[in-house]
C-alpha cells in the first residue's frame, strides 16, 4: 500500500525530490507500531515565522495527519550562524539572548497546527542549541569534520553562488553552517529516530550532506576514528550500519506567485505568523486578495481541505470568478488555522464591512485593525461643534477632504463630490455634505473612502 503521507503531499505539489521515494514509501506505509519521525529546521532569525516557512509546518502537520510523528526542530544554536541558503550576503548575527527570547516566541505558533498531547503521533520540538553548545571545537574537527570533503562542500549551490558573487564572499561561519545541519540530522537520528528530513528545495543538498555523514558515522562507530569509549565523543551512541535505521530526504518547491512576483510580501513588508508582526485581518485580506491564477495552489499547499473540495472551488473560479469563491475559501481555512475561529471571524466581518460600507457594525479594535494600513489624520473635534456657513453644524466635507490625502485641494474635494466618488463612513456623500459630532464612529474617526478602494482615516480628539 502506498503511503497516504507521499500521495497527499504529491498530489499537492509539495514533493520536489525525494532521496529514493519508492523506499521512502514503503518505510512510511510498513506496518509498525512505532510511529514514523520527520523533521524539519527553523532558524530563529526573527521573533516570528512568515508563510514561506508555514510550508513546512503544514507538511509537519500532514505528516502528523497521516499517523507519524513530526519534530519541529528549534534552530537555538544554527540560528546563531545564519543558513547562507538563497543568501546573496552575510546575516547578522544575533546574540545569544536574543535568539533564545526569539525561540520563545515562534513555539507559540506550532500550537495552532500540531498537537504536542502524548501518544503515538506526539509532536516534539527540541531546540538544537542544546547538544551544539556542548559540542567543543575540537570534537567538532574530529568526530564530525573529518567527514567532511571541502572540495564538495564549495559545490553546494548555498555556497557556490557566494564565491562567484562580486561582493564578500562566505565567511568561514556560514561555511560551516551545513557541517551543523548535517550534524542534527545525525544526532536526531540516533537519539530521537528520526528517519526523515524535509524541507524547500534550497535545502536539498544540505540534506544529502547529513544523510551522507549518518552513513558515515555509523560506518565508524559514531566518529571519525574508532570509538575510544561506549559512546562517541560527540556524546552519541555508535550504532553499527546494519543496525542502523534508514535516512531519507523530501524537497518541496519554493513558492512563488503565478504572475512572477515575490510571495509572502505586500506593500507594507512580509506577511508573519505573529498577531504583532501581522495582524488577522491583514493575514486574511493577503488570501482574500489572491489571483486567480495562484488561488487553487495556494489551497492545496496551506489549507487541508480535500481533492474534491479544492476541485469544486476550482471550477467555481472558471464557471464564477466574480464570486472569488475560492479566494474566500482560502482566507477563511488559512486564518481560522493559525488564529482561530473568533480571530477569523472577526477578520471576515471587517472584510466584509470594508466592502459594504457597513463600518459602523464593527467594533472600535476591529475598525482599527480593518483599516490600520490606511493613511491618516489629526484633527480637532473642537471644529465639528461650530456653526459653519448656511447655519448647519459641524464642518463641510469639502473642507475636511482638502485637509486629506483623497484630495490636493478644495477645488479638487468638489469636482470628487459632485462625481459621487466620496463616501463618508460607507455611505455616499452629497456634494455640500458636512460632518459633526455625529458623524464619529465609536466618538473618535471617521471613514472617508474615494472610489471604490482609496481610504483615508481621519481622528478626532
Amino acid at each position: 500500500m502506498p503511503s497516504p503521507f507521499l500521495t497527499d503531499m504529491a498530489w499537492r505539489g509539495l514533493i520536489q525530490q525525494v532521496t529514493d521515494q519508492p523506499a521512502l514509501d514503503a518505510h512510511l506505509a510498513a506496518a509498525n507500531p512505532a510511529a514514523r519521525k520527520a523533521y524539519v529546521g527553523f532558524d530563529p532569525t526573527a521573533d516570528s515565522l512568515t508563510i514561506g516557512n508555514l510550508v513546512g509546518i503544514m507538511a509537519l502537520a500532514r505528516f502528523q495527519r497521516a499517523g507519524h510523528s513530526p519534530v519541529a526542530l528549534m534552530g537555538g544554536g544554527t540560528g546563531m550562524i545564519g543558513d547562507p541558503s538563497g543568501k546573496t550576503a552575510e546575516r547578522q548575527l544575533n546574540s545569544e539572548e536574543v535568539v533564545r527570547e526569539n525561540v520563545k516566541s515562534i513555539r507559540k505558533i506550532f500550537d495552532r497546527f500540531l498537537d504536542f498531547a502524548p501518544g503515538k503521533t506526539q509532536a516534539v520540538m527540541p531546540d538544537n542549541i542544546d547538544w551544539l553548545a556542548k559540542l567543543g571545537y575540537l570534537e567538532l574537527l574530529r568526530d564530525v569534520g573529518k567527514h567532511f570533503s571541502v572540495n564538495m562542500m564549495i559545490q553546494k549551490d548555498s555556497v557556490k553562488s557566494r564565491l562567484e558573487g562580486r561582493d564578500h564572499g562566505i565567511s568561514y561561519t556560514e561555511f560551516s553552517y551545513m557541517i551543523l545541519q548535517a550534524y542534527d540530522f545525525a544526532h536526531l537520528h540516533r537519539t530521537h529516530g528520526v528517519t526523515l528530513q524535509m524541507g524547500g528545495s534550497d535545502q536539498y543538498g544540505n540534506i544529502v550532506v547529513g544523510m551522507d555523514l549518518i552513513k558515515k558515522m555509523n560506518a565508524t562507530g559514531g566518529t571519525g576514528v574508532p570509538p575510544v569509549s561506549a559512546t562517541s565523543g560527540t556524546g552519541v551512541p555508535p550504532v553499527s550500519s546494519s543496525d542502523a535505521p534508514p535516512a531519507f530526504g523530501l524537497v518541496w518547491p519554493l513558492v512563488t506567485k503565478a504572475d512572477g512576483g515575490k510571495f509572502g510580501k505586500t506593500e507594507s513588508g512580509a506577511i508573519w505568523l505573529s498577531p504583532h508582526r501581522t495582524s488577522p485581518f491583514a493575514y486574511y485580506q493577503f488570501w482574500l486578495n489572491a489571483a486567480d491564477a495562484d488561488a487553487v495552489r495556494f489551497l492545496k499547499i496551506y489549507t487541508h481541505l480535500s481533492q474534491d473540495e479544492i476541485a469544486a472551488l476550482e471550477s467555481s473560479i472558471a464557471t464564477e470568478p466574480a464570486k472569488r469563491e475560492a479566494q474566500r475559501a482560502l482566507a477563511h481555512h488559512a486564518t481560522e488555522l493559525l488564529h482561530g475561529p473568533t480571530e477569523r471571524q472577526r477578520a471576515q466581518d471587517a472584510a466584509a464591512a470594508l466592502f459594504s460600507g457597513e463600518l459602523n457594525k464593527l467594533d472600535l479594535a476591529t475598525l482599527d485593525e480593518a483599516l490600520a494600513s490606511a493613511p491618516s489624520t489629526n484633527h480637532d473635534k473642537q471644529s465639528l461643534t461650530a456653526e459653519g456657513g448656511g447655519g448647519g453644524a459641524g464642518m463641510p466635507l469639502v473642507d475636511l477632504l482638502a485637509q486629506t490625502t483623497l484630495a490636493k485641494s478644495k477645488s479638487e474635494a468638489r469636482t470628487l463630490l459632485t462625481q459621487g466618488s466620496i463616501s463618508v463612513n460607507g455611505h455616499k456623500a452629497a456634494p455640500d455634505a458636512r460632518v459633526s459630532l455625529a458623524t464619529l464612529l465609536h466618538g473618535k474617526l471617521i471613514a472617508l473612502r474615494r472610489g471604490g478602494k482609496t481610504w483615508h482615516i481621519t481622528r478626532w480628539s
